[in-house]
């Protein structure tokens, strides 16, 4: 065995019945990204963070099942599950094209 450690359930949103990620699609990988804290998307700019260490890398955005794009801010844009628009989950490097989703802010669902 190898030291990849691929997702082995669907990984959901934490509101909704939502699949974001199929199994097997990302990749663990321990990360620094500070992150808006989750909440419905709305205009209220002022944010607080939270430190992520853990994130499911996924090298192309069309493997997702169920994800949007919320603010862009710098060269990162937020990720949001795209049905009931909680988040931010994740980011999205617009220099490289790889997302992360932070493995704190989806549910592991049995397959």
């Amino acid at each position: 065995m190898d030291d990849i450690e691929k997702n082995a359930a669907r990984l959901g949103c934490l509101t909704c019945p939502s699949v974001i990620l199929l199994p097997g699609v990302g990749t663990l990988v321990k990360t620094e990204f500070k992150l808006p804290l989750i909440h419905k998307s709305s205009k209220d700019e002022e944010e607080n963070t939270e430190f992520i260490t853990r994130s499911w890398m996924i090298p192309d955005m069309f493997q997702f099942e169920n994800v949007g794009f919320s603010k862009t801010v710098g060269n990162f844009k937020y990720l949001v599950c795209a049905d009931c628009e909680i988040g931010p989950i994740g980011w999205h490097c617009i220099d490289n094209k790889t997302s992360y989703i932070a493995d704190m802010r989806v549910k592991h669902m049995e397959s």
